[in-house]
């Protein structure tokens, strides 16, 4: 007679044959990264005082003990298949937290030494007759803003006309010795566009020619590329559907790019643009050379030469007065101001990809 035998109930365990290895294995608790963490990190700081070691050794030596700590732990409770993938996530966190070590330490110290003269003398008052102590960046910044705003005028319609002939027209030599030249020179040297831009006034105008607008041509020059890029890409991403069907209605293509294709892009193309003047705003090298330096407010960019923010901030801090405190906190200050700016930029360009950005549903 034969006898059947009842499937176990969820609270009963199933015990593997004999000479069989189970399949469940042991979990580490919710702590265990944490603990491993705190760990290592007591450990490194031991180490770290008994051979002297700087904060660099010091963050460098707690995520490799946290690193074979926790696989080795996993390992011993979890097998080897989890202590493999607890490894692999504490090398790619911790290269991440290294990566992100010097941008934090950049940012603390400039806000730190930058508070100092963050105040609206700062924001009002030039260098003109200033010696020592007081006076401020507001001729540097509103060249800042000059230069900027010259050089966005001339990249973005040169570099958003160049990306629509790549896309929707250009086919054969012409366009790929285009796309060749354009990411030569989206990898030179800032200095060669201060070079070629105040040779090219020498030329023109004669030598020794500095001033605003030969600034905001050689910050172009570095635009441009970047532009192009960014433009192009958006518009590589419009869905060919939609042209089309523009077509298919009988629209001519110059006016199937201005009302569908650029209308769908313009998110992307703006956050591009606005990335790009974010790159140039605090360019030092070409300003050096085809803008030049003062201490008065200059707001005629064909005449004179005219003051920057990155460059008020490199010659507060290689030629300083005396005392040279006044200087120093000036240049920090300015860094500061940089910073924010470029942050600012960046958070429009976010604005700009959300306000404009297609949107789903009917």
């Amino acid at each position: 007679m034969s006898t059947t035998t009842s499937p176990p109930t969820p609270t009963e365990s199933v015990e593997p044959p004999n000479g069989t290895k189970s399949l469940v294995r042991g979990t580490l608790p919710r702590w265990a990264s944490w603990g491993v963490l705190g760990a290592a990190a007591v450990l490194a700081a031991l180490i770290a005082r008994l051979l002297g070691f700087g904060v660099a050794p010091f963050v460098l030596l707690t995520a490799v003990l946290y690193a074979v700590g926790i696989s080795g732990w996993s390992r011993w409770i979890e097998g080897g298949r989890k202590a493999t993938d607890r490894a692999f996530t504490a090398v790619v966190t911790s290269a991440f937290l290294l990566a992100l070590t010097p941008l934090v330490s950049v940012v603390v110290t400039v806000i730190s030494k930058g508070l100092d003269r963050f105040d609206g003398r700062f924001f009002t008052y030039s260098m003109r007759g200033v010696v020592g102590d007081g006076g401020g960046a507001y001729h540097a910044i509103m060249g800042t803003l000059i230069t900027s705003g010259l050089a966005t005028l001339m990249s973005v319609p040169i570099g958003l006309a160049t990306a629509i002939y790549l896309v929707e027209y250009g086919h054969g030599r012409l366009a790929r010795a285009i796309t060749f030249f354009v990411d030569v020179m989206t990898g030179i040297p800032s200095i060669v566009a201060g070079l070629f831009a105040y040779a090219l006034f020498a030329l023109v105008f004669g030598p020794g020619t500095v001033n605003g607008f030969a600034g905001a041509v050689a910050l172009s020059v570095l635009m441009i590329p970047i532009v192009v890029r960014s433009s192009e890409e958006m518009l590589k991403i419009v869905p060919d559907d939609l042209r089309e069907a523009a077509f298919a209605l009988g629209t001519p293509k110059w006016k199937v790019v201005l009302r569908v294709v650029l209308p769908t892009a313009v998110a992307g193309i703006s956050t591009g643009v606005t990335l790009a003047i974010a790159r140039v705003v605090g360019e030092t090298a070409p300003l050096l050379i085809a803008t030049g330096a003062t201490g008065s407010t200059n707001l005629n960019p064909f005449s004179g030469q005219m003051a920057t923010l990155s460059v008020f901030s490199y010659y507060e801090y290689a030629s300083p007065g005396v005392p040279i405190d006044p200087s120093l906190d000036r240049a920090w200050t300015a860094a500061l101001t940089l910073m924010l700016i470029v942050m600012v930029l960046n958070l429009v360009a976010r604005s700009i990809s959300l306000l404009f950005a297609p949107k789903a549903g009917r």
